[in-house]
């Protein structure tokens, strides 16, 4: 089934193809895609749409020496594929298995980890720069999608590199249009002539001749720019100072290796627009690629199949993702002021309805974290009621912004973060490990982290009614099952609540770790507090806790450092009462099942018992 596809065990493999042999690897590329990503989930659409530019990129280059940097990662797998991991794809984002995203210790084709998008275009530049640096001849390419670069470091990076002489290739891989007519043959012409040496020495012989004669010179320039720009759309990248070229069919592979291999010679930042189709050559990712981006495991011949709605819809749990969508909703209908704000991740932050309902006050910016908060600053600033729904490893790039722009002014922005704590397959790059230990040092902001679906829409309502910035972070997927109540009742601000009474231990649990906290509580009798509040913590009941038990424990699924642990263990400083803290290790956890990842890091039931009872031995 893969006669071909089975002897390229390394890019090196691949450079021996001759160029009629290419298209049939296409072929099976893309079947084994299909058949691999079905078994293990993981994003199909994407990289479907990059075969023949991930095939032409290794032919024309002479990889791992020249650099490719890809943009977040969704779009790898074939380099992964063609790059020695083949027989790996089956272990794909599981644990011990190799990354969803590129990974620099995975693989020396892999020259830069990533995850968050928009970095490809500076890491690049590096790379790029350090070869001139060193006088070598190697070559640094980017591969940026189209969504990425909406996110404001790739301009930054742009705009940099542009006033630079490094032999930088950008690739923008444009995967949100269809290939029309003009952006065939036509264009696939015009980019292989523009990027062709005769085309770069005319250009270059020109401005020689005219640089005797300075409004001859600039005269010819702004002809160029404007010809350019009535066949292309690359104006833009032109004034930042590369040489743009194409769109070009990024699904043709002679268009591709004819352009590639003309940019591989030329001098200078060199920018090369290519159009793809996600979800190419599989018919049900073709019709839907939204669908087929992020999958779990399916049947390739009868696709993704939507599950029916089980009678008793009562006992179905619904994701905290949900929860938050929901309250979105209902609060918009009763409050015209608030308004909904995302970066990028509407379906993933449960924005959808929302967005239907409410179109004039959703507001989707892009992949533009840091715009999206100081926008959120700017609407409250005229009465309006943000609600920012980010991811929390998202967050963590517009720290400054939150800082600076909401924190300082207390402006009543409320940060919706979904995916605090371990995420799963995604791994460390996606994980929301740091946010309460990076939240709670910021002056004027409350900081909840719900134990339950119902606690999680009264936290949601009680951040809007709070005069200054708030966060309500909780975890990936279902909570524990409790009833979510229609009903909004604000809750009272800094303070915990005891769930269960107990003897010589209090277990001070925060968020998504009081289900297991209550659970080791009954196994040693111990008493719970769920703590709700992060900032401001509740002082006074944690000195309850310490004068009336032997032992406190604090439980968190966020780095023991400076997280919530922290904050009781500086309540208590100098009253001698023994903490013990208990959290995620200070290392960044790798992919696997969310339930092993918790036990791998004592944070169920048994590994919260079983420090507690070598802490009591001591």
């Amino acid at each position: 089934m893969y006669a071909l596809l089975n002897t390229i065990n390394s890019p090196e493999d691949l450079r021996k193809l001759s160029r009629d042999k290419l298209p049939q690897l296409s072929r099976e590329l893309r079947e084994f895609l299909v058949e691999s990503v079905s078994k293990t989930g993981g994003h199909l659409a994407s990289n479907l749409g990059t075969v023949e530019l991930t095939i032409a990129l290794h032919a024309v280059y002479n990889t791992p020496d020249d650099k490719l940097v890809w943009d977040v990662g969704h779009q790898t797998y074939v380099h992964k594929i063609l790059t020695g991991r083949r027989a790996a794809m089956s272990t794909l984002r599981m644990a011990g298995g190799i990354a969803g995203f590129p990974k620099r210790d995975e693989s020396p084709y892999d020259t830069f980890g990533t995850g968050h998008s928009s970095t490809s275009i500076s890491a690049a530049l590096g790379m790029a720069v350090a070869a001139q640096l060193a006088g070598s001849d190697r070559r640094a390419v980017a591969i940026i999608g189209d969504g990425a670069m909406t996110g404001g470091m790739a301009f930054e990076a742009l705009n940099n590199a542009g006033a630079m002489s490094a032999n930088l290739l950008v690739i923008l891989n444009d995967n949100d249009m269809s290939i029309s007519r003009p952006v065939g043959a036509l264009n696939n012409y015009l980019a292989r002539l523009m990027s062709g040496r005769f085309y770069a020495a005319m250009r270059r012989g020109s401005e020689k001749v005219l640089k005797g004669m300075p409004p001859v010179l600039e005269f010819a320039k702004r002809a160029e720019e404007h010809v350019k720009g009535m066949v292309i759309p690359g104006t833009m990248f032109e004034e930042f100072g590369f040489n743009y070229i194409g769109p070009i069919d990024g699904h043709d592979l002679n268009a591709l290796l004819d352009t590639l291999g003309n940019i591989r010679k030329l001098e200078g930042p060199q920018f090369l627009h290519v159009v793809t189709q996600k979800g190419k050559g599989y018919a049900r990712a073709e019709d839907d690629c939204l669908l087929y981006h992020g999958v779990g495991k399916f049947d390739r011949d009868q696709g993704i199949v939507a599950k029916p709605v089980p009678d008793n819809v009562e006992g179905v749990k619904p994701t905290y993702t949900q929860v938050f969508g929901q309250w979105l909703c209902d609060i918009a209908a009763a409050d015209d002021r608030v308004v909904g704000i995302t970066p990028a991740m509407c379906e993933g932050s449960g924005m959808p309805e929302f967005a239907k309902k409410f179109p004039s006050r959703y507001f989707d910016v892009g992949i533009a974290e840091q715009h999206a908060l100081t926008f959120a600053a700017g609407l409250a600033c005229d009465g309006y009621k943000p609600v920012v729904a980010i991811y929390s490893t998202f967050l963590q790039r517009a720290y400054d912004q939150l800082i600076h722009d909401i924190a300082i002014q207390k402006l009543p922005v409320v940060l919706a973060i979904d995916r605090g704590g371990l995420v799963g397959a995604d791994g460390a790059t996606h994980a929301g490990s740091f946010d309460l230990s990076f939240l709670r040092c910021i002056p004027n902001i409350t900081v909840m982290a719900p134990s339950d679906e119902n606690e999680c829409r009264q936290m949601l309502y009680t951040a809007l009614q709070l005069d200054g910035p708030s966060a309500v972070r909780y975890p990936r997927g279902v909570g524990p099952g409790v009833a979510v109540e229609s009903e909004m009742q604000a809750l009272p601000v800094g303070r915990g609540e005891v769930r269960r009474c107990g003897q010589r231990v209090a277990i001070l649990a925060f968020g998504s770790m009081l289900a297991p906290s209550l659970s080791a509580g009954e196994v040693l009798d111990a008493t719970v507090v769920n703590m709700r509040f992060v900032k401001p913590l509740d002082m006074a009941l944690v000195l309850r806790m310490a004068r009336e038990h032997e032992l406190l424990v604090t439980v968190e699924e966020n780095t023991v450092q400076g997280g919530a642990g922290s904050a009781v263990a500086e309540c208590l400083m100098g009253l001698g009462v023994a903490v013990l803290q208990l959290g995620l290790p200070d290392l960044f956890i790798e992919q696997g099942e969310p339930a092993q990842m918790l036990a791998d890091c004592g944070l169920d039931t048994a590994g919260i018992v079983a420090a507690i009872n070598r802490n009591l031995t001591k």
